[in-house]
């Protein structure tokens, strides 16, 4: 139980080195436009991210939520052509802002606490997009617990564009040799894990270069 205990401690630590005290933790927000102050959120999913032995990220499973339209939200029928979402479906079972945002923070926090970090960092494929809905909601509810620091966040958009030169992310999905179902886009349960596994891909893949790299030197290979 106590090497049980030391491993776990190891692996708490090297989260929290790799990116300064914050754990990456993968958003997609589905939404009736493109105004977070003005258009309804209405669905979120999220996934923290862990650490194995060797320093290569991997992707826990998601938390998600329907969420109501807050009072006086406006929605573009647009938007739901797009999503699928029908905001009156009852069987949706969606819940109001606050208790949504609940949902998602407390196992956030929860990850917080294990991976030893100090703060959740939101990944994101046009990350500002998701951040600045999340932010809108934790204004409107007054909320005081936000695990995610406030402007900070990582745009997958962004790093495949560096590592692919793709920043669609079904195309950046495909030049990673993963594969993307653009029947099941838009659900944010999907979108979010597909992020996840190219927002791990591009990680590990430097983690991998860094292994190589050591290794090189330790054999004497410039």
């Amino acid at each position: 139980m106590d090497d049980e205990n030391a491993s776990t401690n190891s692996l708490a630590r090297q989260m929290s080195q790799r990116f300064r005290g914050f754990l990456p933790v993968v958003v997609d927000v589905e939404t009736g436009g493109f105004d977070a102050e003005r258009d309804a959120l209405l669905e979120i999913a999220a996934i923290p991210l862990s650490m194995d032995a060797d320093g290569f990220l991997q992707p826990q499973p998601a938390i998600h939520a329907h969420v109501h339209p807050f009072p006086g939200a406006h929605i573009d029928p647009r938007s739901l052509e797009i999503t699928g979402i029908d905001p009156d479906h009852p069987l949706r079972g969606a819940l109001d802002e606050r208790l949504a945002l609940d949902h998602i923070f407390q196992p956030v926090r929860q990850a917080i606490q294990d991976s030893g970090c100090q703060r959740a960092i939101l990944v994101g494929h046009n990350a500002a997009f998701d951040l600045g809905f999340i932010n809108a909601a934790v204004r409107r509810c007054g909320h005081k617990r936000n695990p995610f620091h406030p402007f900070s966040c990582f745009d997958t958009a962004t790093l495949s564009g560096l590592a692919y030169g793709q920043t669609v992310l079904s195309k950046a999905m495909q030049a990673a040799g993963h594969e993307f179902d653009s029947r099941e886009a838009h659900s944010a349960v999907y979108d979010t894990e597909r992020t996840a596994v190219l927002f791990c891909g591009i990680v590990n893949r430097w983690r991998q270069l860094e292994i190589l790299e050591r290794e090189s030197l330790a054999n004497g290979v410039v």
